[in-house]
């Protein structure tokens, strides 16, 4: 699938962080504050999310109370993966406007009119839209994202890996604490806990990352692998 290409360029900015995620290593995508940083790490991590496209597509809309015209341009617009499901139940692409709450609940009636046009822009182009805020973004899902992150670039034996991996995908689901006792006991276990967070932090295993993490935490091998 081609995805589309942004309507406009993000330039340096003084007022915030700008730069660029490299998105599953392969596809730089710009932000423009900490807060957009953070929803990219998110959807680079979410298996679902086939694509992210920032500034997607100019919108424009009228103000109601001066008449004005003005054009809009949302952050970044979400495409998923089909996966299993039908085509009848396709995951709509999602159009987001990233915005810390405190700024939002400020502006809110200055901003309504345009968030109304994206509403009825995304409707149109069968997308949905919403606006994602720390409540969305910086949870608990995002916190055991940042903890995995720190093992992405571990290196350990293929073999094992191949081993843990086999397991799992025999098992079909199990247990942090099963692989550890079958596969890394006595002076390994200190090891293997790092190995599994680098097969979950590098996507070759998965689990439901909002969930704490404990020594219970379900494991399963992703579709891709």
């Amino acid at each position: 699938m081609i995805l589309p290409s942004p309507v406009r360029k993000i330039g340096p900015t003084r007022r915030s962080v700008s730069g660029y995620h490299a998105f599953r290593g392969e596809e730089s995508i710009a932000f423009e504050s900490t807060l957009e940083r953070d929803f990219l790490v998110r959807a680079d991590f979410d298996l679902e999310v086939l694509g992210v496209i920032s500034q997607p597509c100019e919108i424009p809309y009228q103000h109601p109370a001066t008449g004005r015209r003005y054009t809009y341009t949302p952050d970044y617009l979400v495409y998923y993966r089909l996966g299993d499901r039908d085509f009848e139940d396709y995951p709509k692409p999602l159009l987001v406007e990233v915005k810390p709450q405190a700024m939002w609940r400020e502006h809110w009636r200055e901003w309504l009119p345009k968030w109304k046009a994206a509403l009825h822009h995304a409707k149109r182009e069968g997308w949905t839209f919403r606006i994602h805020d720390e409540s969305r973004i910086r949870d608990r899902a995002f916190d055991n994202i940042t903890f995995l992150a720190r093992y992405k670039r571990m290196t350990f034996p293929p073999e094992e890996s191949r081993n843990v991996l086999n397991t799992v995908r025999e098992m079909g689901v199990t247990t942090l604490d099963y692989l550890l006792a079958r596969h890394f006991m006595g002076i390994y276990r200190a090891e293997g806990i790092s190995h599994l967070w680098h097969l979950l932090a590098t996507r070759r295993l998965d689990c439901d990352v909002a969930l704490s993490f404990s020594p219970f935490t379900e494991v399963w091998v992703p579709d891709h692998e």
